[in-house]
């Protein structure tokens, strides 16, 4: 048994040693460039996924079923992913939440895109996904998931496009048997548009234990309540909900009002959520000092922008991923100065340091290395 497992160490060991000679060869491109010319799925580390199917079952919505390449690991319902696009020239990434339940026995993964006014890479999508497209993807990441062993009761609230990953939770705990109490809450401007309501009524139908509740903030007939999250909303829905377990994703709005309620309740800490929506810092108009972007010798005058804007508006290209503050693609090393996130407000003079430049705005003389 031990020669057996030293030679299949040393076959592995072989294997290594011939892609390292392999991508050697290929240089100054990694291998995977050279073989994404004959076929796109063909990787050797590139996680990448091609488009199987297209639905778009809202006006500003598009649902795609992606296919990932071997590298793919899987994932913990309430999770996100990078997925990465070409336009232009340019690949452009972005982060989005795997919408099927993690137990998913084809393997592939589902996800629900919607179409904001100002977003590059869900505007392409909405309009240009088709059939065949491959994508760059990541592996799964992100701390929102649901803990184990599973809460007795939970409560799942999502608003707009943050349906996506509480809804794969919902699907998870229901693959799963789950048999707490279980409530899931959503709201939307009116009936058309809430993704997935064929399914969600079909679920209620058939589970008597789930409640799906729909709530309509711009229409008032139909639906299960009206107007905005409050307290009222809550024992409504889930009269047990302190003693319950609540993810939450939804809209900056939404997100507020519930944050709001379970602090004033003192409940916060039996609060989990997500935010996809990004910070909309203005620039500080008493921004002084200048950034020193050491890894590329450009210094720029401090505009009150992210370090990330900033970067680009020098004409540097750093990577990025999210542009919120989730995906850490961004990460540099701060060398010296002082920041401020602008999730948080916390400020950070800690010298060579990773931070996220897409959160991050200089106080003063700052030097990054970018």
């Amino acid at each position: 048994m031990a020669i057996q497992q030293k030679s299949r160490q040393s076959g592995i060991r072989r294997k290594f040693s011939l892609l390292s000679l392999f991508e050697a060869m290929a240089t100054p491109h990694a291998l995977d460039r050279y073989l994404e010319l004959v076929d796109p799925m063909t990787t050797v580390r590139d996680l990448r996924a091609e488009v199987t199917d297209v639905h778009r079952s809202t006006a500003d919505t598009v649902t795609l079923t992606l296919r990932p390449t071997h590298q793919w690991r899987g994932f913990e319902a309430g999770q996100f992913v990078q997925v990465g696009v070409v336009i232009d020239g340019v690949r452009h990434t972005r982060c989005y939440s795997p919408a099927c339940s993690q137990y998913r026995a084809d393997g592939l993964i589902e996800l629900t895109v919607k179409a904001h006014p100002e977003g590059l890479v869900s505007q392409y999508l909405h309009a240009n996904a088709q059939v065949g497209l491959v994508v760059s993807l990541s592996q799964a990441d992100g701390v929102f998931h649901l803990p184990t062993p599973r809460p007795e009761s939970v409560l799942l609230i999502s608003g707009g496009s943050g349906i996506t990953p509480v809804l794969s939770m919902l699907r998870s705990l229901l693959d799963e048997g789950y048999s707490g109490d279980l409530t899931f809450l959503h709201y939307a401007y009116s009936e058309k548009d809430v993704s997935y309501r064929a399914e969600l009524e079909q679920i209620a139908a058939e589970h008597d234990r789930v409640r799906i509740v729909l709530a309509y903030t711009d229409q008032t007939s139909g639906g299960d309540l009206h107007g905005f999250f409050g307290t009222e909303h809550l024992n409504a829905v889930a009269p047990w909900f302190a003693e319950a377990r609540t993810f939450l994703c939804g809209p900056p709005g939404l997100m507020r009002s519930v944050r709001g309620v379970y602090d004033d309740l003192g409940l916060a800490d039996r609060l989990h959520f997500e935010e996809f929506a990004a910070p909309a810092p203005t620039a500080d108009a008493d921004a002084d000092g200048d950034v020193n972007f050491s890894g590329s010798d450009v210094v720029a005058t401090n505009s009150g922008k992210t370090l990330l804007e900033q970067a680009e508006d020098a004409g540097l290209t750093p990577s990025y991923g999210c542009r919120m503050g989730i995906c850490f693609t961004c990460t540099s090393v701060k060398t010296s100065g002082c920041t401020r996130n602008v999730k948080t407000g916390e400020t950070d003079t800690e010298p060579h340091k990773k931070i996220q430049i897409c959160v991050s705005v200089p106080v003063g003389d700052v030097e990054i290395e970018i």
